[in-house]
């Protein structure tokens, strides 16, 4: 099973409006993953347990796991193309 963190600042807020939409558009793919939340100051411990992340803020250059830029599902709009970005990385 694939794993996906979705990152924000604080990984709280935008964070949890990405993850419900990450997680509807997964289901209606029938991707199966589990969608986890986090900070960006999670990722600077080291080793990152995630296929891909979705992040709607910046992510260290250190990070070696696909990053997929999230803003377009807090504004709503290229929120397809984010998606279709997401689903080329889980498939």
């Amino acid at each position: 099973m694939k794993r996906v963190l979705i990152i924000c600042g604080t990984g709280i807020a935008t964070s949890t409006v990405v993850a419900i939409k990450v997680r509807e558009h997964l289901a209606a793919a029938g991707i199966e993953a589990i969608v986890d939340q986090g900070k960006v100051m999670d990722l600077l411990r080291g080793d990152v347990d995630a296929d891909l992340i979705v992040a709607t803020t910046d992510v260290p250059s250190t990070v070696t796991v696909p990053v997929v830029a999230a803003l377009p599902l807090l504004i709503g709009m290229g929120e397809e193309r984010v998606f279709e970005e997401i689903d080329q990385h889980l498939s």
